[in-house]
């Protein structure tokens, strides 16, 4: 299925109008190029993990908490993870599909190996579990999803992927900035660099202005790319 950019739901204009100006005025300032450029940071890349979805949802747009046109939501805290996907000297790459995948508010994945004592009876069926958003002239993307949960032997994270025109530009995870359960996560430790591992850890917050309690979070991506001359 083509990856599909259609409004989020299930949330107020007037919410959605707030957070996306947050959203803008944030990417304007990474439009900087010189010093700052130079002070980026490389997003680092990390494992793929077993469980890649095997079988695709039927809806792989950018809304995980609604699959197509149903009317019950998936579980879990909403979060708006946002931000932008950026070459090494911070400028836009745009028309980049990124990919996002996790589990569920119970800790399963859409996976048919995920199946140990039954748990594909037990997943979120509400929960899309994975998602798909073509990068905008400003490299910006935006996914509506939820606050990721530990299972047992790992610490609360999200999967992303990036493509562009077919190739396969980085695999990574990002973590929860304070989560005590980091410390003990051998993927999350295998970072060594502290700043790399900064990078993907960031803070989930409410969102300004929500009503339902909802969280952002923040992640800017960057790749190790060279642009043109």
């Amino acid at each position: 299925m083509a990856p599909s950019n259609r409004p989020l739901h299930i949330v107020t204009a007037a919410t959605r109008r707030k957070f996306l100006r947050g959203l803008g005025t944030a990417t304007a300032f990474f439009t900087v190029r010189g010093a700052f450029a130079e002070a980026l940071t490389l997003t680092p890349a990390q494992t793929e993990g077993p469980f890649y979805p095997d079988h695709l949802p039927l809806d792989t747009d950018n809304d995980l908490l609604q699959i197509n046109d149903a009317t019950t939501p998936a579980l879990g805290e909403v979060t708006y993870l946002s931000g932008r996907v950026l070459d090494s000297r911070g400028d836009p790459v745009r028309n980049a599909l990124m990919e996002i995948w996790q589990a569920d508010a119970h800790g399963i994945y859409r996976h048919t190996q995920d199946s140990e004592n039954g748990r594909q009876e037990k997943r979120d069926q509400n929960f899309q579990s994975f998602g798909r958003f073509l990068t905008g002239s400003t490299g910006e993307y935006l996914f509506r999803t939820i606050k990721p949960v530990k299972y047992p032997g790992r610490t609360p994270h999200i999967h992303f992927k990036i493509k562009r025109k077919g190739r396969e530009l980085l695999t990574s995870q990002c973590y929860i900035q304070g989560d005590p359960n980091n410390e003990n996560d051998s993927i999350y430790l295998g970072i060594r660099d502290p700043k790399a591992r900064a990078a993907v850890t960031i803070p989930f917050v409410p969102l300004p202005g929500a009503a339902a309690g909802e969280l952002s979070a923040k992640l800017d991506i960057v790749l190790g790319l060279t642009p043109p001359a």
